[in-house]
């Protein structure tokens, strides 16, 4: 497959999106080929200006680094204002954004802004549960004691905070927190929950649900694939052997579960018919999440074999099939991502996030460039 020809294409939509987009941030489409647009108000803004990073590593094109730099000065006032950031994922907003720049141009003001995220994020910490709280105010009675699955993509701003600082705790609690997610949210089958309830008070374990899967007991794909790239992770931070192993565990099942044509729908247990919706951004996040599994593991070993292979797969199938390839129509590069099919929220449309996990996959596969994960 020629990933370059992809990556190539990618870059054409990207740089027409910054005059489309200006000062605003894509999030998903609704029906139609362009992107809803809004301020700095959801969880989802780094997505964008990872791809304007990853472009301009890519490209070195002044106008698109313009663009990222722009992007992270937005995100700068935001952390500051302490606005729309009452909940879990201000390492998808901070690792991607200011992170990012620190990794690509050892900028000292953004390492701060993203330090300063980090502490943001500790905020959530609930010492009775011993958990980061996903959702709402502490004590909320409905969501005082929720974790969820994606939250495993946002410890590793915590772990980088402590490399930088060389203050144990965000790395000490990022690594409770993601034991306690391998405990509860992973099923003895390999499957796993969206998301796992503990009472606030005593920490003890209530049940296991979902917020945007099939039902409770099922597997939502994008939860799968979140648990897949974020105990990989935690495996790079920590070395602790059950997060690699589970990952592995995670990855085989996604896999196993995959339709002929290697591109997940939304979730494994919905029924597969005509008009089940797909989820193309959860195989572009499990094809990252394989890949950095596959780099952890020895080069005779024949897991590593079976996860590149599926990799291989999808990410051609994606790319045959679900890829716009630079048309100049379509803001989105990945067709049929599903934001919300439980709760009929772009079902079937781009999603910024999947653009953005499907050009590091492809960055990866061409040149290594891991995203901004951890510091290369």
């Amino acid at each position: 497959m020629n990933w370059q020809s992809a990556i190539e294409q990618t870059l054409r939509t990207t740089t027409a999106n910054i005059a489309r987009f200006g000062d605003q941030f894509p999030i998903v489409s609704k029906g139609t080929e362009k992107y809803e647009l809004e301020d700095q108000t959801s969880w989802t803004e780094g997505f964008w200006v990872g791809i304007l990073w990853l472009s301009y590593e890519y490209g070195q094109d002044p106008a698109i680094r313009e663009a990222a730099v722009g992007a992270v000065a937005s995100m700068k006032r935001r952390v500051e204002q302490g606005s729309h950031l009452d909940h879990h994922d201000i390492g998808f907003l901070y690792s991607l954004s200011a992170k990012a720049q620190w990794i690509v141009e050892k900028d000292e003001q953004a390492r701060e802004i993203a330090l300063r995220a980090a502490d943001v994020m500790m905020k959530r910490w609930r010492p009775d549960s011993q958990l980061f709280q996903a959702w709402g105010p502490e004590g909320d009675p409905d969501n005082g004691g929720r974790i969820i699955i994606d939250c495993l993509m946002n410890l590793p701003l915590l772990f980088w905070a402590t490399e930088q600082t060389g203050d144990p705790l965000y790395a000490e609690r990022a690594r409770i927190h993601a034991e306690k997610s391998r405990r509860f949210l992973v099923r003895g089958d390999d499957s796993s929950y969206h998301t796992f309830y503990f009472d606030q008070k005593t920490g003890d374990s209530v049940r296991g649900g979902t917020h945007q899967g099939f039902r409770d007991g099922s597997t939502w794909t994008r939860g799968q694939a979140w648990g897949i790239y974020g105990f990989a992770l935690a495996y790079r931070y920590t070395r602790e052997p059950s997060f690699l192993e589970t990952a592995v565990r995670l990855a085989k099942y996604f896999i196993a579960h995959l339709p002929a044509d290697q591109v997940a729908y939304w979730d494994f247990d919905a029924p597969q018919q005509e008009g089940t919706a797909r989820d193309s951004s959860a195989s572009a996040i499990a094809a990252c999440g394989m890949l950095e599994i596959a780099a952890h593991l020895p080069e005779g070993d024949p897991q590593r074999q079976v996860l590149l292979g599926s990799v291989n797969r999808s990410m051609a199938s994606l790319t045959e099939r679900y890829f716009t390839a630079g048309d100049p129509a379509e803001e989105g590069l990945l067709r049929h991502g599903s934001y919300s099919v439980r709760g009929d929220i772009s079902p079937d449309d781009f999603v910024i996030w999947g653009d953005y996990f499907y050009l590091e996959a492809l960055l990866r596969l061409h040149k290594g460039t891991p995203g901004y994960w951890y510091e290369r």
